[in-house]
């Protein structure tokens, strides 16, 4: 007696209409994803108020949309497009309607607004639960790639080398359709596609100067009042040797500086010292602690340091959720404008002014033992009244609990959901999109906590 194989009609009709919401678990995250998006009110969308064309897809249906999809790794509207024909849940959330990529990009980059109020009623959902309760938060960034090529850059002096003989292969060209009676006006309405391609680089090399001036004044600016100390500091000494003169903010931009002819605001970055360079940005997380591991706060920036983000970041979380007390965070994040800002708020900062596995011993540790270094001798008082913190055991306690909460989120965002680069670009876009994603992350997150 040979195998037996159970039949395979493919062209066998279903009998009786179905019903998408028999086919998709009761405890499938779909659920969770629609019931987020309708909690978010509809003044926060932005619609076509006068009612005018053809029907709109409901707002609450496409936030829903996007939830679900980046909760699953699908963050390209094209892939998504293609997914309210394929997969079932997304399916369901559609009512068999079938958005294009067109539509569903422009309400994304539309509603910002609502996409951070989604983020903050999932929060709130989590406290309702009596899930959350905002107490002590750990921060840390990532360098994400930006939708940008690191070989598309321009430095500044090159830039404005570039545009002087973009001019003159303009005029000489404009002259030569004069004269040729090819040119109806000034504006260059029926210039050829050489004159056009042209004046399109000469603008892309006249806004990466600008781009990048108006980076450097906002440097000075924010290093107006470091300087201000320190001569304050200087000239508070007695006697003729005080020290090196300190260098006043300079409002002009190197010219080796560069700026990226794709995404001007992203920036050369690396991970770490082993790792390569690439054209990224740096993504803030807030996190709490307290063992849910929610996302509190995020924001995007281009600067690879941590060192001026800490009260930013922690400004990012909604004061609906709650002030946090204590916040941890690592040596990148030691500055002490942003430390004293928190502190003033009445929120402890625990920053360990040396490697972590300096203090942190591993029990069996399979590497070789290091002599220990001498200590600094610092002279700042707030890195020795850090410092004097961090040798308490209790400081220790909570900061050995540090990377526990914030990095699986970096783990899990990056290599469970997929994402490793961004798709839209611009400083402001990006940062949607990283709250889009956050928010999606919150939505898997508080999914598996309800459970």
């Amino acid at each position: 007696m040979g195998p037996r194989f159970k039949p395979v009609d493919r062209e066998q009709s279903l009998l009786l209409p179905y019903d998408l919401k028999d086919w998709i678990p009761a405890n499938d995250i779909v659920h969770f994803a629609i019931e987020a998006a309708e909690l978010v009110p509809l003044d926060r969308f932005k619609v076509n108020e006068a009612g005018t064309g053809v029907e709109q897809y409901h707002p609450h249906m496409l936030l829903a949309l996007l939830l679900y999809c980046y909760s699953h790794g699908i963050f390209s509207s094209r892939r998504i497009e293609r997914a309210t024909h394929r997969d079932v849940a997304v399916r369901y959330i559609c009512a068999n309607r079938h958005p294009d990529h067109d539509t569903i990009c422009a309400f994304r980059v539309r509603n910002k607004d609502a996409i951070a109020e989604a983020f903050l009623r999932i929060l709130l959902l989590a406290k309702e639960l009596k899930l959350l309760k905002v107490g002590t938060v750990s921060v840390d960034g990532s360098k994400i790639k930006a939708n940008a090529s690191i070989h598309k850059g321009v430095r500044y002096d090159r830039a404005k080398e570039i545009e002087r003989e973009l001019g003159l292969e303009i005029a000489e060209l404009l002259a030569k359709a004069e004269s040729e009676d090819k040119v109806k006006d000034e504006r260059g309405d029926d210039l050829d596609p050489e004159l056009e391609r042209l004046t399109i680089l000469r603008e892309k090399m006249r806004r990466a100067q600008e781009t990048l001036e108006e980076g450097a004044r906002e440097r000075a600016r924010l290093e107006q009042e470091e300087y201000g100390r320190k001569v304050r500091e200087r000239n508070g000494k007695q006697g003729r040797h005080k020290g090196r003169e300190i260098r006043k903010p300079d409002d002009t931009p190197a010219e080796t500086e560069q700026a990226n002819l794709t995404d001007a605001d992203s920036r050369i970055m690396r991970k770490s010292r082993r790792s390569e360079y690439t054209q990224s940005y740096n993504a803030q997380a807030v996190v709490d602690a307290g063992g849910t591991m929610l996302v509190l706060g995020v924001r995007v920036t281009n600067h690879a340091s941590d060192a001026n983000e800490l009260a930013a970041d922690m400004a990012s979380i909604p004061k609906e959720v709650g002030a946090p007390a204590r916040v941890l965070a690592d040596m990148g994040y030691a500055n002490e404008n942003p430390v004293q800002e928190l502190l003033a708020a009445g929120i402890e900062v625990l920053i360990p002014m040396s490697s972590e596995s300096a203090w942190q011993e591993r029990r069996h540790d399979f590497r070789p033992k290091r002599p220990k270094a001498a200590g600094k001798n610092h002279q700042k008082p707030w890195i020795k009244a850090m410092a004097e913190t961090m040798e308490t055991d209790e400081a220790r306690r909570h900061c050995r609990l540090r990377k526990q909460p914030v990095e699986p989120v970096f783990g899990i965002v990056k290599q469970v959901m997929g994402f490793r680069q961004f798709l839209l670009r611009g400083m402001e876009k990006v940062d949607l999109e990283w709250q889009l994603v956050a928010c999606a992350y919150n939505l898997r997150r508080l999914a598996v906590l309800r459970a």
